[in-house]
């Protein structure tokens, strides 16, 4: 009796491996379509651009010389590179800052109970869904040097036109201002769903044990956002590192190449002056850029979440 029942123990055993193994291999196989994703359009397209960045290719020719390292050498010594990384920085880095302090005052204005709330929020998120490329060309009208509408107010002051986007200092600022403008509903948005799930309770006990409003903001809605505030870095940072549309379509890169982002000069690189090889280089510095400011972000950040 006592065989059989070890018997029946063991078979159950079995089956209940069966199945824990067969859940475990149909579980592979729904995450092999995402995996072939990034490794087709991704992982290889980065390894193909590595091995370029050795080569003197023109992106055109059949014929690729390796050249070592004498493009990265070339890129460490170039100061446009440097001129590119200071914009990328200042784009990545700008506009996270500019969107999430701003997210964040929509988001706390708009948990007030408003009339017209959801509408307000509509409205402040609407740009998102316009595409860059359109948004920059819509700023570029405002702020276009002649029958530009912001010139056009300039000159009713009786004053002179102000040649926006064409002064090097400037420029690069505005395209922050542009991205934030169109991108900051994604930071509300965020926020709002993170201050719902923060609990009154810890407010009502704040109040009572006499804390002001600045000092509730500082030790229960900053700490309880973290993860939010987590979120909205990585999304903003990636965003704003990788500038593009924007930046093609209200100045083109330039005055020569003062408002260049990475992406647009590794565009001008490869498609205007041929230079595929030198491209893939400065790629692969933007690889590395983004890798080391979002994982340094994202260990720091989420080091300073608390549970709710």
């Amino acid at each position: 009796m006592e065989k059989t029942e070890k018997y029946e123990s063991a078979d159950s055993g079995a089956k209940k491996n069966k199945i824990k193994s067969s859940k475990t291999s149909s579980l592979w196989i729904m995450y092999v379509p995402a995996l072939a994703f990034v490794i087709i359009f991704i992982v290889y397209p980065f390894i193909n651009g590595l091995r370029i960045s050795f080569t003197d290719w023109d992106g055109f020719s059949q014929t690729r010389n390796f050249v070592g390292f004498e493009q990265y050498t070339r890129m460490l010594t170039d100061p446009t590179t440097w001129l590119v990384v200071r914009n990328t920085l200042l784009y990545g880095v700008g506009s996270t800052f500019l969107q999430m302090t701003v997210g964040l005052l929509y988001a706390l204005l708009l948990m007030q109970s408003l009339k017209m709330r959801a509408i307000t929020r509509t409205i402040v998120y609407m740009p998102v869904i316009i595409s860059p490329l359109i948004m920059g060309y819509i700023w570029y009208f405002m702020f276009a040097y002649s029958n530009g509408a912001l010139n056009d107010v300039v000159m009713l002051f009786g004053l002179d036109r102000i040649n926006w986007l064409n002064n090097p200092s400037l420029n690069p600022f505005l395209i922050v201002l542009v991205n934030t403008y169109q991108f900051v509903g994604i930071s509300m948005i965020v926020f709002i769903a993170g201050l719902q799930s923060v609990s009154k309770e810890y407010y009502e006990a704040a109040r009572i044990d006499g804390a002001s409003l600045f000092q509730q903001f500082k030790n229960i809605t900053i700490p309880l956002l973290m993860p939010a505030i987590t979120i909205n870095v990585v999304l903003n940072i990636i965003g704003g590192l990788k500038l593009f549309d924007v930046i093609v379509s209200l100045t083109g890169g330039g005055p020569g190449d003062a408002s260049q982002s990475m992406s647009t000069f590794m565009y001008s690189l490869y498609f205007d002056r041929q230079d595929a090889g030198y491209a893939a280089t400065q790629g692969v510095l933007m690889v590395i850029i983004i890798l080391v400011i979002t994982l340094a972000s994202v260990i720091y950040l989420r080091r300073k979440e608390v549970e709710a």
